[in-house]
């Protein structure tokens, strides 16, 4: 996931750009429904959140496995976790629909539907065009808990997962167990755990307090992680190609259904 930092703070690019479609989509349809004061904005909501419950429902049945465990997480949609053609393709239904069913409200619904729609597809597409993360592993060195030098590059070779974290952030401290986990599920992934500034006493002592048995405990004392990738939130979740390439990232703290969904797209990018 693209993200635009301003200053310390880190704003997720897709998000927005949703913000954005909806922000014209209504702007459009009340320009549209003000001759004959038709308002279609109630419309409006009703086909965004038939779209998004639809791409999330289509989420939680892939991953329904992992969601059973904990049912109350299905509701949970700050993980992010949601399938886009899904979400599309209901919304494109269902606008056709009120269309078809409200005809003196379907040139407003049209045009306000395509009007955002039409700016989701232009915003993507010039991120995708213009917006170019830097693409590979950073080459610094950082310290395992003992002090021992860890060069990054020295552990791709395989795909990697790369946590920035500390230990006073609480949505690190809550998604730790699932990046543990899942550390335990994918041996044939390298999780790599870098902690952003913090001491090596402080890691320790937090990780002994948890219980948490992770391999590849770093410590990134200078930030240096994060600035060269764009990634001063935290947590940021970082997805590197077995050849140490960028593919993907997450910010935000993540469950275990959208590691998972990501961990597979990394073994079979597209």
């Amino acid at each position: 996931m693209d993200v635009i930092n301003i200053g310390p703070l880190a704003l997720p690019i897709p998000p927005l750009v949703l913000l954005g479609s909806g922000v014209i989509g209504v702007a459009v349809g009340k320009w549209a429904g003000r001759s004959g004061q038709i308002d279609i904005e109630p419309l409006l909501w009703k086909i965004a959140l038939a779209s998004l419950f639809s791409a999330r429902l289509a989420f939680v049945l892939l991953y329904i496995d992992i969601y059973k465990t904990n049912l109350l997480s299905m509701l949970d949609i700050r993980d992010g976790g949601f399938v886009v053609p899904v979400g599309l393709l209901i919304a494109f239904a269902v606008t056709a629909w009120y269309a078809w069913r409200e005809r003196g409200k379907r040139k407003g619904v049209l045009l306000a539907v395509t009007a955002g729609a039409s700016f989701w597809v232009a915003a993507t597409v010039a991120t995708a065009v213009w917006y170019t993360p830097p693409a590979q592993m950073p080459q610094v060195t950082l310290t395992r808990l003992d002090g021992t030098p860890v060069p990054l590059q020295t552990l791709t070779g395989k795909p990697i997962v790369l946590n920035l974290w500390a230990t006073w952030c609480p949505p690190c401290r809550r998604e730790m167990p699932v990046l543990r986990d899942a550390q335990v599920r994918h041996p044939d992934v390298n999780f790599i755990f870098a902690n952003q500034g913090e001491a090596a006493e402080a890691v320790r002592h937090y990780l002994e307090s948890e219980r948490l048995d992770l391999k590849n405990v770093l410590l990134d004392a200078r930030l240096q992680v994060g600035q060269q990738l764009g990634s001063v939130a935290m947590p940021t979740t970082l997805f590197f190609n077995a050849q140490g390439r960028l593919v993907d990232r997450r910010l935000g703290e993540l469950s275990a259904a959208t590691l998972e969904q990501r961990i597979k797209l990394l073994r079979n990018p597209e």
